[in-house]
């Protein structure tokens, strides 16, 4: 069983920056596993970048990659049809190469063939594919798929919405989350909407507060000169966290279609407060000023962990606690929920109600799905002691782990489609530039931290009288082990 349907046009798919490193361990693998997936009537892939090598060094290139980063079994069979798939353009041959090209693949292809670019190039690079693709004349018919960043501020996010709009239409750009294409943040919109049991308390009468949180534990040894453009807050918080919190936080949509969820997921953004300095913690790992690329005086925060509020009439009150940055003690990717507590306790003082913090509901977005729901029960035997328990699920349970498809794969399918379910709009994106406008006028100091550790220390007193989820003082439970 896959997740939906493929597109129903034959597919001419245009890979800028395909010599790079996000196409080498993820996009090229990700065009094979859809090439075999029987999901698209055909396709035709040319990589287009600044190298100037032949169509042999490609395949070779594409193969390596493969062999490296295709983790599903790479037979001699299946890599020869691809192969055959394959045509390169270096970016030097100029527009009339780029038309040249197109015409060749869908000269390969039957029916009424479509046309995706995906843009795997920083954003300048971008405006100049943008470009080259108009002078090309192969703009009908197609979609193309911008990665982040989408600007660093307001004025630089209108600027390159308003470059992407002169050649074409919204409907026809897909700005790439690779956070909302895993299975487990879908899983969200399945247990929020299908579910008798929380879809009625998933609102401030019955949730304390909210936590997202992302640590990484890589460095930034090779992006340095990349991260001082960016930082963490640019990097990772609006591209990524706020849209995880918009899937959380958004009302029930009218329907399950892109149209409708997008709406829902901008009104989210509209409800925001402004990101008030006073409410974030910036840190810098100690060792990130030796990194080349990096000033020996950078202010880039690495580390950014922050409090905001969504002012409707469902979370009014309720604070979202956001935390990710690089050279942390684990890669995670965790949203939890925190239940109000009950307001009274018959329960006696040493029984151990309340020792171990509230309810929690939590998700896991790692690849691998997993929930848990922690409660407190009575611990077996004489007295009223209480203990903190869980139920778990994870997608092992299922038996169904092989039908996940990665993130980047199910996101070029909906590009394919035409779904924008899992993308951000124009509108979306210029909105969380306006709320991050008080932080970036005035950020707070950056303060060390030591590599592996959770962060500078302040970040306790931003989430007082909560505490942070992670790390976790119970560990999952593994689902091979008896009595899991």
């Amino acid at each position: 069983m896959h997740p939906g349907r493929g597109p129903n046009e034959p597919q001419v798919v245009l890979l800028f920056g395909a010599t790079g490193d996000l196409a080498r361990r993820k996009l090229l693998p990700g065009l094979f596993h859809l090439a075999r997936s029987g999901l698209i009537p055909g396709m035709r892939i040319v990589g287009v970048s600044l190298d100037d090598i032949s169509l042999d060094e490609f395949r070779e290139r594409a193969h390596a990659s493969l062999e490296e980063f295709y983790s599903r079994g790479l037979e001699e069979d299946a890599w020869q049809a691809f192969s055959e798939q394959l045509d390169y353009v270096p970016t030097g041959a100029g527009a009339s190469a780029i038309a040249d090209a197109v015409a060749r693949a869908e000269a390969r292809l039957e029916g009424d063939v479509r046309r995706l670019y995906y843009l795997a190039v920083p954003p300048r690079a971008g405006e100049q594919a943008v470009r080259m693709l108009d002078e090309a004349g192969v703009i009908e018919r197609s979609r193309v798929v911008m990665e982040k960043p989408f600007g660093v501020d307001l004025e630089s996010a209108v600027t390159l919405n308003r470059m992407l709009h002169e050649v074409f239409d919204e409907e026809q750009i897909f700005r790439i989350d690779h956070f909302l294409g895993k299975e487990p943040a879908l899983n969200i919109l399945a247990f929020r909407f299908a579910n008798g049991l929380f879809e009625p308390i998933w609102n401030r009468t019955f949730i304390d507060h909210i936590q997202i949180d992302v640590p990484e534990s890589l460095g930034l040894e090779t992006r340095g000169e990349f991260y001082e453009q960016t930082g963490a807050y640019r990097d990772m918080v609006v591209t990524h966290l706020f849209q995880i919190l918009a899937f959380i936080a958004m009302e029930p949509p009218t329907e399950l279609n892109p149209a409708a969820i997008t709406i829902e997921k901008n009104k989210v953004f509209r409800s925001m407060l402004p990101v008030e300095p006073a409410d974030v913690v910036r840190g810098q790992y100690t060792g990130y000023l030796d990194i080349p690329g990096v000033a020996p005086d950078s202010e880039t925060e690495t580390f950014i962990a922050l409090r905001c509020y969504i002012d409707n009439w469902r979370w009014a009150g309720v604070p979202f606690f956001l935390r990710t940055g690089k050279q942390l003690a684990e890669g995670q990717r965790i949203v939890s929920i925190a239940f109000n507590e009950p307001p009274k306790s018959m329960f006696p003082a040493d029984s151990g109600v309340g020792a171990h913090g509230p309810d929690h509901l939590t998700f896991d977005l790692a690849d691998s799905a997993k929930m848990s729901l922690s409660f407190y029960g009575k611990r077996p035997g004489p007295g009223m002691r209480l203990d903190k328990l869980s139920l778990q699920f994870a997608m092992h349970d299922t038996g169904l782990e092989g039908d996940v498809f990665e993130a980047y794969e199910r996101l070029i399918l909906d590009a394919m489609k035409g779904d924008h379910t899992l993308f951000t709009t124009a509108d979306g994106i210029e909105r969380l530039w306006e709320v991050s406008a008080p932080l970036i006028a005035s950020p707070p100091p950056v303060r060390p931290y030591a590599p592996g550790s959770w962060g500078p220390n302040a970040i306790h007193q931003l989430i007082a009288p909560h505490a942070w989820r992670l790390p976790f003082e119970r560990t999952w439970r593994d689902p091979n082990s008896l009595g899991a």
